[in-house]
């Protein structure tokens, strides 16, 4: 059996598996309260909650936001978890449990997992991005999961799509997630409304994607000009992508995904005009991720299970 660990900003999951079962056998789920201390305290009560009595379980795959290293199985420095920062979870957790146990960023797993799960079933060379509060990606090559030298590869929201545009959190510039993700497309919007553009939309700091969205299938202007951009900027990023990994299949997961033709009309046609041979999108399939909140905890039994089979 595997146990599958998901540490999220708001919760903390873990789930046992039996061989070639997609349903946990036993499933858990706890509030992460990063700002407290006894993070990892708590995560070992969750994984003792739905380890299985009687069973061997052969591995703990973990899946957790990085930056981080999974040669080493050290969090360096997860951006809602101060208490992990240059934390040796997988070293703990082995050392604890007895078995091996195995880290990777929480976007490459949902890519694993789509692969092994989900919509990119049958695919070998599969490109998975979230698009929501961030922007993040997994990428499965020739039926790998990439990892990259230092094991930080696939970090796709952090390619630059304009050197001179805006800061991204990380704080560089120019980044796609300061473009086309949630809290980027609400920063657009109230910046335009500060320089004196019309909308239905009012000036609060609280307003959401979610928000713009229904704005925008209500007709306004701003609002629908606020997702063409972010779409228009995932498809330059998602050009580049294509150069770079020349997928079968681009998945999309997140919250900002869901909006539909608000988005993708504009990625499309942004795509079409950036990639530089049409060879690139024969026969390429663009479509919607299909695991939902299971692709976390099953991207992490797919990684300890890849890992074993090494």
């Amino acid at each position: 059996m595997i146990v599958a660990i998901d540490i999220g900003g708001t919760h903390m999951r873990a789930a046992s598996y039996s061989q070639d079962e997609v349903k946990p056998v036993k499933y858990q789920r706890i509030r992460t309260l990063a700002s407290e201390p006894g993070g990892f305290e708590r995560l070992i009560g969750v994984i003792e909650e739905v380890w299985p009595q009687g069973e061997t379980v052969s591995a703990i795959g973990i899946g957790s936001p990085g930056p981080l290293d999974p040669h080493t199985g050290f969090l360096l420095a997860p951006p809602n978890n101060p208490q992990f920062h240059n934390f040796p979870l997988a070293p703990k957790l082995a050392e604890h449990f007895g078995v091996k146990a195995f880290l990777d960023n929480d976007a490459n797993l949902a890519g694993l997992a789509e692969y092994r799960f989900g919509a990119g079933k049958g695919h070998h060379h599969v490109l998975y991005l979230t698009v929501s509060t961030g922007v993040g990606g997994g990428v499965i090559a020739d039926d790998k999961l990439l990892q990259g030298h230092h094991g930080l590869a696939a970090e796709l929201g952090h390619i630059i799509v304009d050197p001179n545009g805006p800061l991204c959190n990380c704080g560089f510039a120019g980044h796609l997630e300061a473009y086309s993700s949630g809290p980027a497309i609400s920063k657009y919007v109230l910046g335009e409304l500060e320089s004196g553009v019309k909308s239905s939309m009012k000036r609060d700091v609280n307003l959401s994607a979610k928000d713009i969205a229904e704005a925008a299938h209500q007709g306004d202007e701003l609002a629908i000009k606020a997702f063409q951009r972010a779409g228009e900027y995932l498809g330059i990023g998602v050009a580049s992508m294509l150069h770079s990994f020349d997928p079968s299949i681009v998945i999309f997961g997140g919250g900002v995904s869901q909006v539909g033709n608000l988005l993708f009309d504009s990625f499309h046609k942004s795509l079409k005009e950036r990639v530089f041979h049409p060879r690139y999108l024969d026969g390429l399939v663009i479509t919607k991720a299909q695991l939902g909140d299971d692709a976390g905890l099953l991207g992490a039994r797919a990684l300890a299970e890849m890992k074993l089979s090494l």
